[in-house]
């Protein structure tokens, strides 16, 4: 069933798909609806986090043994996604636990390393995909009166090999691909279009105001919540990867007063001037972690350890136990506000604010205290 939602990227059209997280929510629904009711579905529908609808056709939903099966194609849309295409399959079975167990099949990798979503040796389904599957399977539980345990296992026919063209490995994910999403819809990858649109609600915003938030994403507008920085009435622009376009933006229409709040996951990356934070630009995150501690003492061993480690939450731990997380990170945003002020000139007072979902805020630079006592 075609999945009508796109986005502009120039004159043109880019069609919107969904996320494995969505795939497999899908399939578990359908599986389960059949298990406990005999009854293969035609359709399947959720509403995704985002708020859209998406139902489709499921390639196959059968009984094997006592186990329901059924499977979804990814449709990535527009994007170029390496799981576009890939069959993504519940199997489904009840239990003698209570609750709904998650787990992952072929295809599906395994947590190897400390500091991702999930702990190490569970399988490579984040938590909105968790939530998502577990919500379709208890829905359907509800509606057919079964109070008793369920296993899904959610497997993706290739996706050991095609986890070959993604950087899980690196990252500590092994055997398979990983379930993710936090919106449950993948929008196309057109990097002018996003640049044009930043530009835009930038240009918008600095017509009735001289002061600006940036922030990469949704984890930087939930930081902002949580912390009620959103109530100060200064607009709020999502930047994406594209930082240092969006401080060239922001320099432009004369904002004087602006303040960077991201993941250290992202940020990080700009305390050696990597102004556009893709991965596929540039990493560097634990590179840069090892210099700073190196010149703040670490030794040998820590070293070796931030180099090896998966993510910059891993490299906390590892500073932190070596009594040099204060040091590491007053020396890493140090060096991100020089290259954040070289950037954006003189014309514009800026400040960062660094934080980790596991560890909350973690710093801010002497401009960004100033500027939030201001606010």
């Amino acid at each position: 069933m075609s999945f009508d939602h796109s986005i502009r990227s120039g004159q043109r059209l880019l069609r919107c798909g969904y996320t494995t997280g969505t795939c497999a929510a899908l399939a578990a629904q359908g599986a389960v609806r059949l298990l406990l009711t005999g009854k293969q579905p035609r359709v399947l529908t959720l509403l995704t986090p985002k708020g859209w609808e998406v139902s489709v056709r499921p390639i196959e939903c059968r009984m094997q043994g006592q186990a329901a099966i059924c499977s979804v194609r990814k449709d990535a849309g527009d994007d170029a996604d390496v799981t576009d295409g890939l069959p993504v399959t519940a199997t489904v079975s009840k239990t003698d636990m209570p609750g709904v167990a998650i787990d992952g099949g072929d295809g599906v990798g395994r947590v190897t390393k400390p500091g991702l979503d999930q702990p190490v040796g569970e399988a490579a389904i984040n938590r909105v995909p968790r939530q998502m599957i577990r919500q379709q399977v208890e829905e359907v539980c509800q509606e057919s009166g079964y109070t008793g345990g369920i296993s899904v296992i959610i497997s993706i026919e290739g996706g050991a090999e095609a986890a070959h063209r993604t950087f899980n490995l690196q990252l500590g994910v092994e055997g398979g691909l990983s379930i993710l999403g936090t919106s449950g819809i993948v929008e196309p990858m057109s990097e002018q279009a996003i640049v044009d649109t930043i530009a835009l609600e930038i240009r918008q915003h600095a017509a009735e105001s001289n002061r600006l938030i940036l922030t990469p994403g949704n984890y930087g507008t939930d930081f902002l919540h949580a912390q009620g920085w959103d109530t100060f009435g200064v607009p709020v622009v999502k930047c994406s990867n594209f930082l240092g376009e969006s401080l060239d933006c922001a320099a432009v229409e004369g904002i004087e007063q602006l303040l960077l709040v991201g993941h250290i996951g992202k940020l990080v990356k700009l305390a050696g001037g990597i102004m556009n934070t893709h991965s596929r630009y540039a990493d560097c995150r634990t590179e840069l972690f090892c210099a700073h501690a190196a010149i703040c003492g670490a030794d040998t061993a820590t070293c070796q350890a931030l180099m090896n480690a998966a993510t910059t939450d891993a490299c906390l731990e590892i500073v932190d136990q070596a009594h040099l997380r204060d040091r590491v990170l007053t020396s890493l945003l140090e060096a991100i506000q020089r290259h954040l002020e070289h950037r954006i000139g003189p014309g514009c007072r800026i400040g960062v604010v660094l934080f980790s979902n596991q560890f909350g805020l973690l710093g801010m630079t002497r401009p960004a205290k100033e500027i939030l006592q201001q606010w």
